[in-house]
């Protein structure tokens, strides 16, 4: 399997290609870029880990390097504001038209107690 995944080349895959967690130091994924506070800020794909899997294709991370990249931009007011104004609306509970106080399931719907009322009432 170790075999299979390791290129460091990139002949086989068209992209150097390392196992799963044994990518050489100056390198890391799109996570762990925005965990540091980085983003990959135009850059291309430098490499990629390949993690084999039994009876389905193997996984792929993309990996950047650090070194090109960039501090993550701030947010400002208009994006906060956006994203309070998106996550209201996720809470709004399109039945009983009233803020459930948290993000209304998509399974259901609607919030908890519109969704199951007898059992709101034997409570």
């Amino acid at each position: 399997m170790f075999a299979k995944c390791f290129d460091p080349t990139g002949a086989r895959h068209g992209l150097p290609t390392y196992p799963w967690r044994c990518a050489p130091d100056g390198l890391a994924t799109k996570r762990q870029l925005r965990a540091r506070g980085l983003r990959p800020g135009g850059q291309s794909i430098a490499a990629q880990i390949m993690r084999p899997r039994y009876r389905r294709g193997p996984l792929f991370a993309y990996l950047y390097r650090e070194d090109l990249a960039k501090p993550v931009r701030p947010m400002t007011p208009g994006k906060w504001a956006a994203l309070a104004k998106a996550n209201r609306a996720r809470r709004m509970c399109p039945v009983c038209r009233q803020d459930a106080g948290y993000v209304i399931p998509t399974s259901l719907g609607m919030c908890v107690p519109c969704a199951y009322p007898e059992e709101q009432r034997a409570v």
